[in-house]
């Protein structure tokens, strides 16, 4: 038995072991281990808050993107509706002053062509009154014709203009 080297290891063991619990060794090691499992416990609880951060951040920032997305589609659409109404009253403006254009120059016709008529009617008066006069001048002779020649001629002239 104390011959054998199987013996003289196991005594060694033991010793080994002893000496190990005497010092503590095994308490140390598990509290080594213990406070690096439990560091390790805390950077994952840290790193799944940060995780629940990110996400969170993540989420907000989609939401706010998603918000600025709509708020763009809407000025762009607003614009646009801006600019077509702003188009639409250029047309009605354009046509409106056409229309006014128009009527004032048809107006300024009517004006020029009553004015010609009148100045017409004036010169076929006057010409056909001198014709008339002449006509009865030499027809009718003496006092009596001249107040009758007279008398026509201011009646035609009232008629006629």
């Amino acid at each position: 038995m104390f011959a054998s080297a199987e013996f003289w290891v196991a005594v060694a063991f033991v010793i080994f072991w002893g000496i190990l619990f005497y010092y503590g060794v095994p308490g140390k090691v598990m509290g080594s281990l213990d406070s690096r499992g439990k560091r390790i416990a805390d950077e994952l609880a840290e790193a799944k808050r940060l995780r629940q951060d990110a996400e969170k951040l993540l989420k907000e920032f989609e939401s706010k993107r998603a918000a600025a997305e709509r708020e763009a589609a809407d000025i762009v659409s607003t614009a646009k509706e801006e600019a077509e109404r702003l188009a639409r009253e250029a047309q009605e403006k354009l046509a409106d002053f056409v229309k006014r254009r128009t009527a004032s120059a048809e107006a300024k016709i009517a004006q020029a062509e009553s004015q010609a008529m009148a100045e017409v009617r004036s010169v076929a008066v006057d010409t056909a009154i001198k014709a008339s006069e002449r006509v009865l001048r030499d027809e009718l002779s003496g006092p009596t014709g001249a107040s009758l020649l007279e008398k026509s001629l201011g009646d035609v002239r009232a008629k006629l203009q």
